[in-house]
């Protein structure tokens, strides 16, 4: 469960991943137009944001781009550095896409392979906790009880719109369009608002 700070991030984030998006090969000519959803999962540490967020495009794509925020660099991970940003409230962001960053990683991966949902999120009012409603549901279709341990990303290779990272002996798809077909594994599953149909998000397959 993670407390959502009423704050101004500067650049905002749409301006951010507008600005990086030309310099990804599987964005090529693909220009942010709004905000449609998001779904967070926690750090077990606490330390790092974690967040995914589904934009829709001038042309009508929906794009999956997971980011990673942190109060100080990654280290040896300057090729996935989106930007720094200025947050109201917590100071100077390192903000990261998530492919590149093994929290992200390995949040993703618990959460395909134990079957949890997205975190559900909230901020403070005067001492009182409320609620915000999710606008993405997610969830994974695994039962097991825990994830592998990871604790760098090997590898990351885009292939289309599909990006495939590689951590010790896990591999992990995700589609950066979503409806982009993905390979066998356990999967996270997610509907966008009342949409009837899920759509799978990304696969997770483990030696």
């Amino acid at each position: 469960m993670g407390i959502v700070h009423r704050a101004t991030l500067t650049p905002s984030k749409q301006e951010l991943v507008a600005t990086w998006l030309p310099t990804q090969t599987w964005a090529e000519g693909l220009v942010v137009a709004e905000k449609v959803a998001e779904y967070r999962f926690d750090d077990p540490a606490g330390e790092v944001g974690v967040e995914t967020i589904l934009w829709r495009t001038t042309d009508g794509a929906l794009l999956q781009v997971p980011l990673t925020y942190r109060a100080a660099p990654l280290p040896a991970a300057e090729e996935h550095l989106v930007t720094t940003a200025h947050h109201s409230v917590l100071g100077e962001r390192w903000v990261y896409d998530g492919c590149g960053d093994p929290v992200w990683a390995a949040t993703l991966v618990t959460a395909v392979l134990t079957g949890a949902e997205q975190s559900p999120m909230f901020f403070e009012d005067g001492g009182t906790r409320i609620d915000i409603p999710a606008r993405m549901h997610v969830r994974g279709s695994g039962s097991e009880a825990s994830g592998p341990p990871i604790d760098a990303v090997d590898s990351v290779i885009h292939s289309g719109v599909v990006t495939t990272l590689r951590a010790g002996s896990t591999e992990i798809e995700l589609a950066r369009v979503v409806d982009a077909p993905l390979g066998d594994g356990a999967r996270l599953v997610g509907r966008v608002g009342d949409a009837p149909d899920e759509t799978v998000l990304a696969v997770v397959r483990t030696a």
